[in-house]
This record gives structure tokens, sequence and C-alpha cells, in this order.
């Protein structure tokens, strides 16, 4: 037995290898727990799940192995080749190739539903994992049209997924989580459990479920720009945001679909910090070469006492996986707390760990964080006291 499953969406992407090496990695002291918030105080204090009491699979759809995806980030310079090569590593990975199953992709229906549920339930209880929780990392899917008329509640879903309804993949891997009572994360722009019937069948099961589109780069910096302009009441006339990346989402964001939900979760902060929309654009190209790396700039144009025009520009190199990786470990570790405290439903107060948090209309980056510190404080008392007690 197990205290901990995590089941991630898309493991041999870029994200989802990384994850899953860097969690190995961080166990065994072979990397420093750069980017972790939960490896700090205050939240290093909860009792979260400890990093060696946990089995990881998966759904795949592609052909690569999460092995190949782990020395494609060597080969990148993301991840060291002597960590990778490690013999606790190396474990890890060939323990999570035997959980991998085939996953579903496009506009699913019930057949897809009753075989994500049966996968999911045959991994729980084959390792007798206390808790699971499901991680999506898969590539961005396209939003399509007419989920505003997708059955409201959970009865009225599965009837009309009996009856030939179809989904986006994302939003069946949801639905299979949460009638498990199991934790459903969305790192994704994709829909997710973003539907009015996932959240009524999360506090309906017992699940616990967050999300959406993991806060990486450019949209951390202007969470954290932003509010600057409007707390010294400057006038922010434009903000236009380009991106240049060359992944495996890349390559999917070069689609016009998925390109169009990813836009939108990358906007969907700016006017809510300011209070009004300036003229904004958000490009996104792909370029192959770039491989990995993402280069990414910002030129603000603002307005300052008198009229005078002034312009900010930033420019910034990344690697999202490099950043994305911590935060998926933060996320499941969080998640999988909220589940052992008894939690259901959204958790808004993980707010500041996404581009487009479900269940929060905040998005200034510290008040996000003193909201998840804020929230997670009565438990970081509570097991301190329980440690104090004699």
């Amino acid at each position: 037995m197990v205290a901990l499953g995590v089941w991630v969406i898309g493991p041999a992407g870029n994200v989802g290898a990384c994850t899953i090496a860097g969690w190995a990695a961080v166990r065994a002291e072979l990397l420093p727990p750069t980017g972790l918030v939960t490896a700090a105080p205050p939240l290093s204090e909860l009792p979260l799940a400890p990093l060696d009491d946990v089995v990881f699979g998966g759904h795949e759809i592609g052909g690569r192995s999460v092995a190949d995806a782990v020395r494609g980030l060597v080969a990148e310079g993301i991840l060291p080749a002597a960590v990778v090569e490690a013999a606790p590593v190396r474990a890890a990975l060939a323990a999570t190739a035997a959980e991998v199953c085939r996953g579903v992709t496009g506009l699913v229906g019930w057949d897809a539903f009753e075989r994500v549920r049966g996968d999911l339930a045959r991994f729980r209880d084959r390792h007798g994992c206390a808790h699971v929780v499901v991680l999506n990392v898969a590539s961005t899917e396209a939003r399509p049209d007419g989920l505003e008329q997708v059955p409201a509640t959970p009865d009225g879903l599965f009837e009309a997924l009996r009856g030939g309804l179809r989904l986006p993949a994302s939003a069946i891997y949801a639905a299979a989580a949460l009638d498990l009572g199991l934790a459903y994360v969305n790192f994704t722009p994709s829909t997710g459990s973003d539907l009015p019937a996932l959240h009524a069948l999360a506090l309906a099961r017992g699940a616990v479920h967050a999300g959406s589109d993991g806060k990486t780069g450019q949209t951390l910096i202007k969470t954290a720009l932003a509010p600057m302009f409007a707390i010294r009441r400057l006038q922010v006339n434009s903000w236009v945001s380009h991106n240049i990346l060359g992944n495996d989402d890349g390559r999917a964001l070069d689609d016009p679909g998925p390109r169009a939900a990813k836009q939108h979760s990358k906007g969907a902060s700016l006017a809510a910090i300011l209070g009004y929309a300036p003229e904004s654009r958000v490009g996104i190209d792909y370029v192959p070469s770039y491989g990995d790396w993402k280069v990414a700039w910002d030129r603000i144009c603002f307005e300052g006492f008198g009229g005078a025009q002034m312009t900010l520009e930033l420019t910034w190199r990344g690697s999202d996986t490099s950043l994305a990786a911590p935060l998926c470990i933060d996320l499941i570790r969080l998640a999988a707390l909220a589940q052992r405290q008894g939690e259901r439903g959204v958790l808004a107060h993980l707010a500041v760990f996404f581009k487009n948090p479900i269940g929060s209309s905040e998005h200034r980056l510290e008040l996000q964080w003193l909201a998840l510190i804020g929230h997670l404080l009565p438990v970081i008392g509570a097991d301190l006291a329980v440690e104090a007690a004699p």
C-alpha cells in the first residue's frame, strides 16, 4: 500500500516527464527543491504527503515513452544527465512506464469515460492508494462549441453521455476522476473539470479539483507587475505580449483552436487587475528550432502625470518545463492534503498557481499568495499544535 498515487495525463510530455523525474530526484536529494513553494516555510510545515511514498501512472496517446522524454530534457539542458542516470530516477521512470495506459483524445463519449474510469480504479486498487491525484498536463485542446448546452447535473451529464454526447478528452478524464472521489488538477487551459455538472459531481462525491492553466512565466510576471500600475494609478494604454516557443506545446498551439484557448487564458488577468481593459494582444508563434526554450516579451505603454507617454519593455528566455514541474509537484501535494482534510469541490485557494483560476476572481499574485496562506494557516496551526502536545 502507498499513501499517494499520481496519475498523469500526458506523462511522456515534457512537463509530465520532468515532474516524474524531478519528484524522484528531489526525493533522492539529487536535486535541490528549487521552485517548490511546499519545500519552504510556512508551507513546508504542512502535513504533506511524503515524497518517498508515491506511485506514478498515466494515460498517454503518443508513441514516445517517459524515458524518451527525459532523455530529450537532458539534450535540451533542462535536466542534468548525471541526475537522470542515477539509480533512483531510473527506477522511478521504469515503475511509471509499467503503469502507463493508452489514453483518449479529441471529442469522446461514454465508452471512453468507462475505460478511463476503469483504468483509474484499477490503479488505485492495485496499489492500495490512500489518495490519488489526477494531473492533466496534456497538450492544449480547442474549446468546442456548445459546452453551455451540456446538462448541468451529474445524472443529466451521464445520461447524455450514454445517449451519445461527446466531450473534450480533458472533461472525460475529469469526470472519471471526480466520479471516483479522486482529486483532479488541470494544469492546461483545456476544459477539464470546469463544467457545472462536474462542479456538482465533485461536491456529490467528496472530490476536489483545481485549475486552470499553470502560471509559469509571462503571465506570472503580468500578475506581479500589473498591480504596480493599479496601485500607482498609472493608466495602461496597451499591453502587448508575444511568445516564441518550439516544443510540443508550441506545436499544439500552432493550431488556431488550441491557440485561441491559450490566448484567452493568458489574457484573463489584465482587466481583472487593472479594473479596465487596455488594448491588449497575446501572440504565440511556433518555431521548432527553439526546442523547449521560450522567448517572450512584453511592451507596456502607459500614461503618467500630465499625460506623459511612457513605455516599459521586458524580455526573457526560459523553459516552461523547468518552471512548470515544481508547480506540478506542489499542486499534487496540496491537492492530496485537501483530500485528507476532507475538503470537497473547487480548491479556490490554489489560484496563485493558475492563469485562469477556477473558483476565484482574484488575479493579483500577492493577494493570491495571501489567500493560499490564509486558507492553510489553520491546518499548519493544528499540525504544530499536535506536534507540541505531550
